[in-house]
């Protein structure tokens, strides 16, 4: 974030297909001189923990569209600060990377997202919504296991993704509480079932045609896949 009266377009965005190209750096004229406004603008002190979470959140996007092979200019263009202030949190781009991949791993991202979601909703939009953002989620982490030479995240293992009682996990149960007497099984057995029927509808390897929408897999956990005549809906 920078001290300026304008805001810009970042050079990287995160799965947003229809944004336009990033418009060149405006300048505006001051006191009779021209100046460029990009240039001029400084960084915003932040705590460091603010800082450090501010730089991973510009490096990830680019290590999904780039790999490893990246610079700390690049990562400071999309951060707007100087390359300077990377090595005042980091001491090393390689340290950096590796931030931001244990940050997509991390199960406490996806769980703020989902929390984010609004419970007035109805479960159906909650649902679909929280889908969403896994989907999301599975997206990036498959895209950087796949790249050569992406380090692989810090304590990740099988019993980090076996756990129950993940904070991702915590989340998507507390989403579907509400409507606990609506369904046939508890809150924390359907978040169970929707994040494995999102994993296989989303998985390439399993759905070659492309990923399920977030309302179709929804539609997969409430209502089944068989076609109900008439006369079953109505017992």
């Amino acid at each position: 974030m920078s001290e300026c009266s304008l805001s810009y377009p970042t050079t990287v965005a995160r799965k947003n297909p229809d944004r336009q190209p990033a418009q060149p750096a405006q300048t505006v004229r001051t006191s009779g001189a021209t100046v460029d406004h990009a240039r001029k603008c400084r960084a915003v002190p932040l705590p460091p923990t603010e800082r450090r979470a501010a730089i991973i959140a510009a490096t990830l996007p680019l290590l999904l569209a780039h790999g490893p092979a990246i610079s700390t200019r690049q990562i400071a263009e999309a951060a707007g600060i100087a390359e300077g202030t990377i090595f005042r949190v980091f001491p090393d781009i390689e340290t950096l990377i590796q931030a931001a991949v244990d940050t997509a791993y991390d199960p406490a991202q996806v769980a703020g997202e989902l929390s984010a979601i609004h419970s007035t909703l109805a479960l159906e939009q909650r649902l679909a919504l929280a889908v969403a953002i896994l989907q999301n989620r599975l997206t990036d982490v498959w895209q950087l296991m796949s790249m050569s030479g992406m380090p692989r995240p810090q304590g990740y293992g099988a019993g980090a993704r076996d756990r129950t009682d993940r904070p991702d996990v915590a989340a998507l149960v507390a989403l579907i509480e509400a409507d606990r007497h609506r369904l046939r099984r508890t809150p924390a057995a359907a978040a169970q079932l929707l994040r494995g029927l999102t994993l296989a509808g989303t998985h390439p390897a399993l759905v070659p045609d492309g990923p399920l929408a977030p309302g179709e897999i929804v539609s997969l956990l409430l209502d089944g896949m068989r076609n109900r005549s008439p006369r079953e809906d109505e017992s």
